[in-house]
């Protein structure tokens, strides 16, 4: 790049998003979405080349390079459209309306997503990514550009026809009004059935390449299974989140996982990691560890942390948003080797070794002979072809690691988008509340709080309305459902890890808010825009749970809960309310909403209601407490009562706290369930007893 190109700046050198900044000195004069844009397009009558992508985006980095660094493509860009970037992270009402138009047009979708349309910002063209000139039957983005102005500039009433058309559609689909479906135990039954129909019992997961992780199956399977203990629920996630660890979709040098799979085996990742794959997956490795006690699920949900924790978290507290699959300008390079640079780092006969477990072999498992380290057998069986102990091996095997991970910190690292998100921040906070919850680390509290503190000091305004996005010491957007609905569920995971009476409170106050700015009063449900935000061409209501839960499907189960702890029954009619409103789309696809099936799950029961009154200092107390937390109930809500300086507060709160005191000075478990109360229960062992029955009575 010349010097005075790298001088050059467009209309996003004042931004903070990373993607935007990106594309500062790129020759098309881009624009940030804002109304002087469409002015612009309106005044000089140009149509509008919208570009969505994000940060960490390898195909949006393509067509960057080859197109919007390119002065060919600029020129035309700048000559006859007016050109806008989105980062989809920032605005995902943005990126949501118009993706939903892509996927209308094209049959798919993706990013970069790729726009044309009127200065009135309706859409008549998608795609996504489009090389520079057409190949292997793909249209480029030259000849598409070319035609699409000549059209804009002699057929205007043709292009103005389709952009009316393509509105009218997507503003009808968002605003039908929804139809019945009956919810009940069978569409949980369904919603098994179906996973079980696309499971991969060689390898894991659900469907053919690319394979996400989609944690929300995982943890609606072992709810399952847990009604139905002879169900294949649990085994179905334990070779899934088995086969996952094991494979290259897993960092195995410094741990956190990649995106997705583009192959059934789990070997090949997109590199990018994403803070909210982390936090759901930590939270069905935790699952799965309570489930079935096996440590190495444990060790799974660890190492999440770990590399969370050392690599993903801000100085201040809150969680970074992702790191990028690209380094030096090539996808992967990062976190690949070969047998040559892994025996000169750790010698010849533990390099030997290592290269045997994890497959980094000559010819190698990637790109130019480059291999991807996985586990292709399992560390017991590999233990015993090498007649090593597998305590032995699995401690060289860790120090190696080390060793590598140490030199390959030395490498050029992907870049890291380090905006701080409100909604993965949410679920990072979740996670490691719950993190606290089944392992008693401290250190995952302390994250947690950390966390929830950084965002409700700077992602706040004055009049207590929630943002969006963070990033060197600015906040902006008012917040979406999703900031609303993860930041609650990680507030209710917070109070219950550490029986904080501001954290409930808090998840009290932005759920009121959440309903008031969100709730459709006509049809019921939420929508993703609400009171604040930018009105667009519609407002829709997201449902499916795709790489991250809707926002629809966790507010239920928020809402639920927080009816449960409360004992506002107010809550849980709106819970009702809202799965009711989707009630047609559940029931004749239930797979597509697993976590939306877990809040249903929730509502038919059988639930628990737990309270401990008593000094959450004593020792008994911690106990009963641990007790609790270490017990797979995913349909459980807990509060603790004592005589701090808390009490008046939370009895304000939870009004029936009042009558539930120690029994006898001792520290005392009240269990409810399925609105009956049983006797109180005062010592450790009567409680694990109890708890320990509670198998038998979930189905």
């Amino acid at each position: 790049m010349e010097a005075n190109e790298k001088n050059r700046l467009n209309h996003l050198a004042d931004e903070k998003s990373p993607y935007l900044l990106q594309h500062v000195h790129n020759p098309v004069d881009w624009h940030p979405w804002n109304e002087k844009a469409f002015k612009k397009a309106r005044k000089e009558d140009k149509p509008v080349f919208l570009s969505v992508g994000y940060a960490t985006c390898h195909w949006c980095h393509v067509m960057a390079h080859e197109s919007f660094e390119d002065e060919e493509v600029a020129d035309i860009l700048n000559r006859d459209y007016v050109s806008i970037k989105v980062d989809r992270e920032e605005r995902p009402d943005v990126d949501k309306i118009y993706m939903s138009v892509c996927q209308a047009l094209t049959g798919r979708g993706g990013w970069p997503l790729t726009i044309i349309m009127t200065p009135d910002a309706k859409p008549f063209f998608a795609a996504t990514y489009l090389p520079k000139t057409g190949r292997m039957g793909m249209s480029g983005l030259m000849d598409v550009l070319a035609q699409l102005a000549a059209l804009w500039k002699n057929d205007r009433a043709r292009i103005l026809k389709a952009g009316d058309s393509i509105t009218n559609a997507i503003e009808a689909k968002n605003e039908n009004a929804p139809t019945a479906g009956k919810i009940s135990m069978q569409t949980l039954k369904l919603g098994y059935e179906q996973c079980a129909k696309s499971y991969d019992t060689q390898w894991g997961g659900f469907g053919n390449a690319p394979k996400f992780p989609t944690p929300h199956n995982k943890t609606f399977l072992l709810r399952w299974h847990r009604r139905n203990i002879d169900s294949r629920g649990s085994v179905m996630v334990e070779n899934t989140l088995d086969h996952m660890r094991r494979g290259g979709i897993f960092d195995q040098i410094g741990f956190g996982f990649h995106r997705y799979s583009v192959d059934r085996e789990w070997l090949v990742p997109h590199f990018e990691k994403m803070l909210y794959d982390q936090a759901l997956l930590a939270m069905a490795y935790m699952d799965a560890f309570q489930v079935t006690r096996d440590k190495k699920f444990e060790n799974a949900a660890r190492e999440i942390f770990t590399y969370v924790l050392r690599d993903m978290t801000d100085p201040d507290g809150g969680f970074y948003s992702a790191e990028d699959a690209d380094s030096e300008g090539e996808e992967g390079l990062f976190y690949v080797w070969k047998p040559k640079e892994v025996k000169k780092h750790l010698g010849d006969e533990a390099g030997t070794l290592f290269c045997r477990f994890y497959d980094i072999t000559e010819q190698g498992n990637f790109e130019e002979g480059q291999s991807i380290p996985h586990i292709p057998v399992p560390l017991e069986i590999f233990a015993l072809e090498e007649s090593i102990e597998p305590e032995a091996l699995a401690g060289m095997l860790e120090s190696a690691r080390e060793t590598l991970f140490q030199h390959r910190k030395k490498r050029i690292h992907p870049l890291k988008d380090d905006k701080i998100l409100t909604a993965w921040n949410g679920l990072m906070i979740a996670a490691f509340a719950r993190g606290h919850q089944v392992f008693g680390d401290e250190a995952y509290a302390t994250a947690a709080t950390r966390a929830a503190a950084f965002i409700t000091v700077n992602l706040k305004r004055a009049d207590g309305r929630l943002l969006c996005r963070y990033r060197q010491g600015e906040a902006a957007y008012p917040a979406y459902l999703d900031d609303y609905a993860f930041m609650v569920w990680g507030l209710i995971e917070l109070y219950e890890a550490t029986f904080k009476i501001s954290w409930l409170e808090e998840a009290l106050s932005l759920n009121r808010d959440m309903l008031d700015f969100f709730w459709d009063g006509e049809d019921g449900g939420l929508f993703f825009t609400g009171k604040g935000n930018e009105e667009l061409l519609t407002r829709s209501k997201e449902i499916y749970d795709g790489a991250t839960p809707s926002g629809n499907s966790v507010a239920a189960l928020n809402l639920l809960r927080l009816g449960r702890i409360t004992g506002n029954g107010q809550l849980e009619q709106r819970a009702e309310k809202l799965i009711q409103s989707f009630s047609s789309e559940i029931a004749a696809y239930p797979m597509g909403y697993t976590q939306m099936l877990n809040a249903i799950d929730f509502m038919i029961g059988p639930t628990k209601e737990i309270v401990i009154a008593g000094n959450p200092k004593e020792d008994t107390t911690k106990k009963m407490i641990r007790a609790i937390h270490q017990t797979y109930l995913p349909n459980r809500v807990m509060l603790v009562h004592s005589d701090g300086p808390e009490k008046e507060i939370a009895q304000k709160l939870v009004p029936f706290l009042k009558e539930m005191k120690p029994v006898d000075n001792k520290p005392t478990a009240y269990i409810c369930e399925q609105y009956a109360c049983q006797t109180p229960i005062t010592t450790l062992r009567e409680l694990q007893a109890v708890l320990k029955g509670d198998k038998s009575k979930a189905a």
